[in-house]
């Protein structure tokens, strides 16, 4: 692996980490606008508590040494909660502007993803 790929790789996990650990803390602690968003979106609040410790989860799963399967699930449900809310966004009508974070978050997974060393893959 390149000195350039390592660092690509880890400017997108650091950055895909933070996203992730704050919004998902948002979440947990359902924010009054995280509420009111997933209302607007259809959802039940209680998928608060679940997305936000899946997402917390999923960075310790990224982050730590080894288990690359993990790794591999924790991606693949990262990007799955970010594609679904960008499609849940653009379903009910959203501002654009309420597509850039989904749209960040998932371009950053996608970069770390990719990037990630030989030691993460499975």
């Amino acid at each position: 692996m390149t000195k350039r790929n390592k660092i690509i790789y880890w400017i997108a996990t650091i950055w895909l980490a933070l996203g992730m650990v704050s919004t998902g803390i948002v979440q947990l602690l359902r924010h009054e606008a995280e509420t009111a968003m997933m209302g607007r979106l259809g959802y039940p609040v209680y998928f608060l508590t679940i997305i936000g410790i899946w997402k917390l989860l999923g960075v310790i799963a990224i982050l730590v040494p080894k288990y690359p399967l993990v790794k591999e699930w924790a991606y693949a449900g990262f990007f799955f909660v970010m594609s679904g809310a960008i499609f849940s966004h653009i379903a009910v009508g959203s501002p654009a502007m309420d597509l850039f974070g989904p749209s960040l978050l998932i371009v950053l997974t996608i970069v770390s993803w990719y990037f990630r060393p030989a030691t993460r893959k499975v």
